[in-house]
């Protein structure tokens, strides 16, 4: 009997992705409020996501052993008991306190897109495989999503702390949930799996015995960074050079999210039909390439409708390639796909804590948004290019 559509697991990867990712999310999105109480600068509220990213290549790298030994049911439960650990620790409302929230995260965040991978790839027909995995990528901007329409009315009305603590509900309900599936879909655990026998650096020794994961390498770095450089700071640069208020830059950034959420099955299905997932990829570095340095030269003379479908097409590639990324990585990974996905996951995070940070420094350097966007554009480009360049495997 053939694989079927795996209905459940992908149900179960993304609900553990959506409620880990808006768990990190609810910060940003309270920011103000969370830096009032703490009486610290807002900005470095920033810096919870930049923890829970930095730790979570830690967990990227080593959760494929974790995998191994106590199958992915079991590391998705991880990964939703450190989710209850953070807000339970945030919501205790003090700096240290929040801090130990954003490390607890981290410490499993990582291991999200390995064991998604090592359970739905086996249970998967090959020819939904890019759809599959690109539905359970929506995970990550609809935890953005959900994060933003909880945690600002609930702060509202009951604090910070307490819309935090609402959220260990729906977390705790699907612990308990996955419980239910565990012994059934764990069954290719292996015991007696060493766990620390080589260390973090145990997954990059796929990029030896596969030279044909190397530039997928290079741009799962580069798109990650430039996914979170324009959601840092698309708002700050509508807000200081196009004359939008803030609310007119928060609806571009939730386009921007939405389109997220939209192309990514989109491009599975193309994926799966008509191109492969590697000249999608590319073709997804040209066109986030060109929307990155139109969207450096945006002024007061730019149509607002012009401005705001540019921000659709930036989140159709810049955001919406991660399922297709991930893909790949499961396909040329063979039989150690979750140690591959284990290493695309901490480049794509390693990306996203470098690249921002750059491009932070060449806005402050230069006085000038052009000059990042034209760079991170670049790079995008060459990314593209690269893959092109790779013969299909």
């Amino acid at each position: 009997m053939g694989l079927k559509f795996p209905v459940l697991p992908l149900i179960a990867t993304l609900a553990t992705q959506s409620l880990a990712t808006m768990a990190a999310y609810s910060f940003p999105v309270v920011a103000p409020v969370i830096a009032q109480d703490l009486e610290v600068p807002g900005t470095l509220v920033g810096f919870f996501i930049s923890m829970v990213y930095g730790v979570g290549i830690i967990s990227a790298l080593l959760s494929p052993r974790f995998i191994r030994r106590f199958g992915a049911v079991r590391v998705s439960q991880l990964v939703l008991i450190a989710t209850l650990a953070m807000l339970l620790a945030c919501a205790v409302g003090s700096i240290v306190s929040v801090v130990l929230g954003a490390a607890l995260l981290g410490l499993a965040y990582g291991a999200t897109a390995p064991a998604s991978a090592h359970l739905l790839v086996p249970r998967t027909p090959p020819r939904v495989m890019n759809l599959v995995l690109s539905i359970r990528q929506i995970g990550v901007p609809l935890g953005g999503v959900l994060a933003g329409l909880v945690m600002a009315p609930l702060t509202l009305s009951l604090g910070w702390q307490a819309a935090l603590l609402w959220q260990t509900v729906p977390v705790l309900t699907a612990v308990l949930l996955l419980e239910c599936v565990r012994r059934s879909w764990d069954v290719d655990r292996d015991p007696t799996r060493q766990i620390l026998s080589k260390g973090l650096f145990a997954p990059v020794q796929i990029l030896f015995d596969r030279p044909e994961l190397r530039r997928l390498s290079f741009v799962s770095f580069i798109y990650g960074g430039i996914q979170l450089c324009f959601i840092a700071f698309l708002t700050v640069h509508l807000t200081s050079k196009t004359g939008f208020d803030l609310v007119q830059a928060g609806w571009a950034l939730a386009i921007y999210q939405v389109a997220a959420v939209i192309s990514r099955p989109i491009w599975g299905w193309l994926a799966d039909k008509w191109i492969s997932a590697q000249r999608l990829l590319a073709w997804q570095g040209f066109i986030m390439g060109g929307t990155a340095v139109l969207t450096g030269q945006f002024g007061m003379s730019w149509a607002p409708w012009l401005i705001l479908s540019l921000c659709a097409v930036a989140g159709t590639t810049a955001s919406g390639f991660t399922g297709l990324a991930y893909a790949e990585w499961a396909r040329l990974g063979g039989a150690q796909r979750t140690e591959a996905t284990g290493l695309g996951s901490g480049l794509m995070f390693a990306g996203v804590l470098l690249l921002p940070s750059l491009f932070s420094v060449t806005v402050t350097s230069f006085d000038d948004y052009g000059v990042s966007y034209g760079v991170v554009g670049a790079l995008a480009a060459f990314s593209g290019f690269l893959l092109l360049r790779q013969k299909s495997t």
